[in-house]
């Protein structure tokens, strides 16, 4: 049986040097990268941990997110209280990026905290926050968050502020989930009329979906709606509402609610004049109008 010389040996041993030589900075890289993509999902994360929290109402307190970009390696934390000064210390989350990551800009309105309006779920601390590889700053990520309490990597939706005409068809970022909401309300003030819809029975089977359809009798007219989801997930709901803008069959002014927890939540206003204008409801998040 042939056996490797020396030199052969020396030769193969040669060549996997050199190709560990060119992969190991390449999986450094990739590290690295997956690192800030990490990054950007934990912040995600934790921030609708505070919302769901706030939301629960848990210990009877809102929560936030504190974020700290003077240590070393910069790092945020989730936090109990209705600001980061005067937390609750001992319910502290506190969360270091990996030494390849910092946050290279923060755009809150909060200045460096993000915290969570009870019931809504909204904040009044939106803006943006900037991750980058500090080895390679072209590498970057952004994280939004919106008034209605939305966060994500993709831009916020362009918010339509005050009385919009032309309501036919009327998105709800809602900024808040709809998945253990029960009864979705339709209040007619000037009749004193109140129809409900049981909504367990309009959701599929998995919770991702709602769509229900239907008309009332008030007044000896016929109001017609259909309201359901675009998109539908744990943490927030794209509501959608249609009301037809045929004055033979939605003239009444409305309000409909979604109650969820035992709490009647406000979507929608609807005027009854004959543009049928939509007001922006206590707890609508932003609205579309298409």
């Amino acid at each position: 049986m042939k056996s490797f010389t020396l030199l052969e040996l020396l030769v193969v041993i040669g060549i996997l040097i050199i190709l560990i030589a060119i992969a190991v900075p390449n999986l450094r890289f990739f590290q690295k990268e997956s690192d800030l993509t990490n990054s950007a999902e934990e912040i995600i994360n934790t921030l609708r941990l505070a919302q769901s929290k706030t939301l629960a109402s848990e210990g009877t307190s809102q929560y936030g997110v504190y974020f700290d970009n003077l240590t070393s390696p910069h790092q945020y934390t989730l936090f109990k209280g209705k600001n980061y000064i005067s937390r609750d210390i001992s319910f502290d989350e506190i969360h270091k990026l990996p030494k390849s990551v910092e946050i290279s800009e923060i755009n809150l309105a909060g200045g460096k905290e993000v915290i969570f309006n009870r019931i809504i779920g909204g904040t009044s601390q939106a803006g943006n926050l900037n991750l980058k590889l500090i080895s390679d700053p072209s590498k970057t990520k952004t994280i939004y968050i919106e008034n209605s309490g939305q966060v994500g990597l993709g831009s916020p939706l362009s918010p339509i502020n005050g009385r919009t005409a032309d309501s036919r068809h009327v998105h709800f970022n809602l900024g808040w989930s709809i998945q253990n909401a029960t009864t979705l309300k339709f209040y007619f003030p000037a009749t004193v009329q109140t129809e409900q819809v049981d909504m367990a029975n309009f959701f599929n089977i998995d919770k991702t979906e709602f769509d229900w359809q239907g008309e009332f009798a008030v007044d000896g007219t016929d109001q017609e709606f259909q309201v359901h989801t675009h998109s539908l997930d744990a943490f927030n709901t794209l509501l959608c509402i249609h009301r037809s803008r045929n004055q033979r069959k939605n003239n009444q002014e409305v309000i409909i609610y979604i109650s969820d927890g035992g709490i009647e939540k406000d979507i929608a206003h609807y005027l009854a004049d004959v543009d049928d204008t939509v007001v922006e409801g206590a707890c609508g998040g932003t609205k579309e109008i298409q």
